[in-house]
């Protein structure tokens, strides 16, 4: 048996300056640092838009172009890919790695940050060249992440920085 809630249904709406589909919203807005209009295109459950840009101005000149089909099809590709060069963006941000000669042969040293609301850290990881974890610890989330530092950290023994 299916429950179905009212927050959890969608309404699809197809009108000249808004549109909406069971994932994204399509809204034409007045620019505020123009004459001209915008279109913001918002994920479903976001409150902020993921993509605001310009829109183009209708043959009178003076108002909107209505969105149509073709218009939103393309604003949520382009939105969506905005979302996901996003998403790159932040996990290169929280997950780092390099590698490193040593004598015991190749390493790579990874630095993965968490970011915790209350209580953000990070780990700094050593595997050897089959993948196999030779240590672990617990770092500062600013922890400064480069060869010397990873260097350092092998040489010690993997002795907590």
């Amino acid at each position: 048996m299916s429950t179905n809630f009212p927050e959890d249904e969608v309404t699809i709406i197809q009108e000249p300056r808004l549109w909406r589909d069971e994932r994204w919203t399509a809204q034409v807005i007045k620019n505020e640092d123009d004459d001209g209009w915008a279109v913001a295109m918002t994920l479903r459950g976001e409150a902020e838009p993921a993509l605001v840009g310009p829109w183009t101005m209708g043959r009178d000149k003076k108002n909107p172009k209505p969105l149509d089909t073709a218009a939103f099809n393309t604003l949520v590709k382009t939105a969506s890919e905005v979302l996901r060069r996003h998403e790159q963006q932040l996990h290169a941000q929280l997950h780092k790695s390099l590698k490193l000669d040593t004598e015991e042969g190749r390493l790579e040293i990874l630095l993965d940050i968490i970011p915790d609301e209350d209580n953000p850290y990070a780990t700094l990881t050593a595997r050897n060249a089959d993948g196999e974890q030779l240590a672990q610890v617990r770092v500062q989330p600013n922890f400064r992440f480069s060869e010397a530092s990873a260097a350092k950290w092998v040489e010690s023994g993997f002795i907590k920085p």
